[in-house]
């Protein structure tokens, strides 16, 4: 065998690694000082997360005529109607559009377009969407609309489909009460649940209330004898209907009824808890009732025994064994010994539930709040927003906005509005805006702002007019707006909120 002497490899090549491992480390650090000095001459960006939010739609009005944008601001329907167009439910692309509008005759034709401006639900005649007002505010049910067939009416869902024939002489919202609908058939009246798309009520009735605003608590029902009684939800029978009146308070399973001329108060299964020591009852809460006698209110319990004597010019629930009453056209807080332990020095004072304190309101439109432990925490503020669902207060002290908990901790606005990718900051009297990380994208150039809306745009206030940013910090609409008597000042890319706050619209 031939010997390989004085050769270096053998006839098999092989690979230096390290040779490999040093040639691709020197052209990695290459690589990087390239990547380096490029980002070094490069402008720098100033980072933020987009703002995701679920699109919703919204009406808008300019020059006389109403149309569609959605939560950022994209047209979706043109300014082409005279009339308002309405969108029952705002997460869903379906609006109904009035036109041929003859105010004299008054008459008017309708039609139901998507989000393309197609026509939709063609094979019903006259579909309408049914309005109610609830605490004040006009808002549409979102679950069903109104159809009609030859002179009688039903019910249609939102993708559609047929839930209730055109069987009824009339349909419309109990008014104040949520996804309460009243069906009217030959001259009596039922009731149609529109959350679980079921009639809880057969049209059998005079009259059809409801006991509280919660429709959880059920509805009271007048037969042709005129007596009421209750009826829940699941429609399970209350009360029977043997009653002249039922008040409309309950809970714990009272009730405060009238019954052969007498106002009394009876448990769930009709019997007789309480028939004197009140000439009427204004709220319940576990075992105690709020009551008037001779014109003054008071508590009592379901022993009948005083809680508190009838001297007072309201009285309100607070936390346990506590109560807000008014004297003299002032407000405190007082225990069950009827001892001040708030002094009567308000206009109003209001419990939070959800955060054990009390907001408690005085002229010149400050508020003190108030622990559950009845120590007063912030003194002299305005509260510019109080949300029980994420739990914060948002106060202004002199120029200054400060967030808290409702264990009354000072929080940042970054801790607070956390979904939020912009957020307000004050220097040198200006405001502006910067991101979690505490870059700032938007220099303190503005009188007033407002921190970023739910759609992620911020209002902004410049030499007394007012303009909007996007959600990365650009201008969307310069400011060269003067909405000084207006209630709410929001916007929605260059559209500000209409001037009514008992609907929800956008304008130019």
């Amino acid at each position: 065998m031939r010997e390989n002497r004085g050769r270096r490899y053998d006839d098999t090549a092989k690979l230096n690694l390290k040779k490999v491992f040093a040639t691709i480390i020197a052209i990695a650090v290459v690589i990087m000082i390239i990547i380096s000095l490029r980002n070094l001459l490069l402008p720098k960006q100033k980072p933020t997360k987009e703002f995701s939010t679920i699109t919703t739609y919204i009406p808008v009005y300019e020059k006389n005529k109403w149309g569609v944008i959605d939560n950022k601001g994209n047209t979706i329907i043109n300014l082409n109607y005279d009339e308002m167009v309405i969108i029952p439910n705002e997460t869903k692309p379906i609006f109904l559009c009035t036109y041929d509008i003859d105010y004299n005759n008054e008459t008017y034709k309708t039609k139901v377009v998507n989000e393309e401006g197609k026509e939709i639900f063609t094979e019903y005649n006259n579909v309408q969407a049914l309005e109610n007002k609830i605490e004040d505010v006009i808002k549409y049910d979102e679950n069903v609309l109104e159809y009609e067939e030859n002179g009688k009416y039903g019910l249609i869902d939102l993708n559609g489909k047929k839930v209730l024939e055109p069987e009824y002489t009339n349909i419309y919202t109990l008014e104040g009460i949520e996804h309460s609908i009243i069906l009217e058939k030959d001259g009596k009246k039922g009731l149609f649940n529109s959350s679980t798309s079921q009639i809880v009520i057969e049209p059998k009735y005079a009259q059809i209330s409801c006991v509280s605003t919660n429709y959880e608590n059920g509805y009271i029902v007048k037969n042709d004898e005129n007596k009421v009684g209750v009826i829940l939800p699941d429609k399970t029978v209350a009360l029977e209907e043997k009653y002249d009146d039922i008040k409309n308070v309950t809970g714990n399973g009272y009730y405060a009824v009238v019954e052969n001329g007498s106002l009394k108060i009876i448990d769930s299964s009709g019997v007789t808890v309480l028939d004197k020591g009140f000439d009427d009852v204004k709220a319940i809460k576990l075992d105690n009732f709020i009551i008037v006698k001779d014109g003054k209110y008071g508590v009592i319990n379901s022993k009948g025994e005083t809680v508190l004597n009838s001297k007072y010019e309201n009285v309100e629930f607070a936390s346990s064994d506590y109560f807000i009453t008014e004297l003299d056209g002032k407000y405190g807080i007082i225990d069950k010994e009827e001892k001040n332990v708030v002094n009567y020095d308000y206009d109003k004072v209001s419990y939070i539930e959800s955060g054990d304190f009390y907001v408690a309101d005085k002229q010149d439109f400050k508020t003190d709040v108030i622990d559950g432990n009845f120590q007063p925490i912030l003194n002299d503020v305005i509260i510019s927003d109080l949300n029980t669902e994420i739990g914060y207060l948002r106060v202004r002290v002199n120029d200054n906005y400060k967030y808290y908990n409702f264990k009354f901790e000072e929080k940042s606005n970054k801790e607070v509005l956390a979904t939020n990718t912009l957020f307000l900051v004050k220097e040198n009297g200006k405001y502006g805006y910067e991101n979690k990380d505490g870059e700032r994208i938007v220099d303190c150039i503005y009188d007033d702002a407002k921190e970023q809306n739910s759609f992620g745009y911020c209002a902004v206030q410049k030499d007394g007019m007012w303009g909007s940013l996007k959600p990365d910090g650009t201008i969307a609409t310069e400011p060269t707006r003067i909405l000084d008597n207006y209630l709410y000042v929001d916007f929605i890319s260059d559209w500000n909120r209409y001037n009514d706050l008992s609907f929800t619209a956008y304008t130019k």
